[in-house]
């Protein structure tokens, strides 16, 4: 008996979670499709019933979770104030709680994971370039090579911090990159 349609999506986005979740946390390599669906509280034989193969459910996680920031920056960004966006983009992008809970930013935890998938690759690009639109209009003089800079540093930072090991140098990290980022406020006078 066929899964009626809406428990079906209802499934696939539990697998899409929990191997998002699990591949953030451990890297693609690092999780087999047993655990995933434990994870979903699924069982394995049902795996392939929504996806053709784990490199094809890695295409997807990657997609789908760079595309929701994505399409949250472009609605921040699309706000009448663009420094109170671009602020609220970076604010939380390099939040010290969210880069230690390792469910920041998909770039920073399955960037170099991605990078090795030719699938995963190309399903990165397109919210690549929906994250630099959005930057872009939140910049002042909405210079593409600002959006390029601030989303390399702000990246970097995130991966820097994760690194480090010690929270000290990890909160100079974040922000050094957010004092780089946003721009240079003048003091009022009193």
């Amino acid at each position: 008996m066929a899964e009626p349609a809406n428990r079906r999506a209802e499934t696939r986005e539990k697998i899409l979670t929990a191997a998002g979740q699990l591949f953030r946390e451990h890297g693609i390599d690092g999780v087999g499709v047993d655990a995933v669906m434990k994870q979903a509280g699924l069982t394995h034989g049902g795996f392939y019933l929504h996806f053709a193969s784990k490199e094809a459910l890695a295409a997807e996680v990657t997609q789908t979770l760079l595309q929701r920031a994505a399409e949250q920056w472009q609605a921040l960004s699309q706000s009448g104030d663009r420094a109170a966006a671009l602020n609220t983009i970076v604010s939380r992008y390099l939040d010290p709680e969210l880069v230690a809970s390792g469910q920041c930013c998909p770039l920073t935890t399955l960037g170099s994971d991605v990078a090795r998938r030719g699938a995963s690759r190309a399903a990165a690009g397109g919210a690549l370039r929906g994250m630099l639109d959005a930057l872009c209009r939140c910049l002042p003089g909405r210079k593409r090579q600002r959006a390029l800079t601030a989303l390399s540093t702000m990246v970097g930072a995130v991966v820097l911090a994760r690194l480090s090991g010690d929270a000290a140098l990890s909160a100079e990290f974040l922000k050094a990159a957010a004092d780089s980022v946003l721009p240079v406020r003048p003091s009022r006078a009193a």
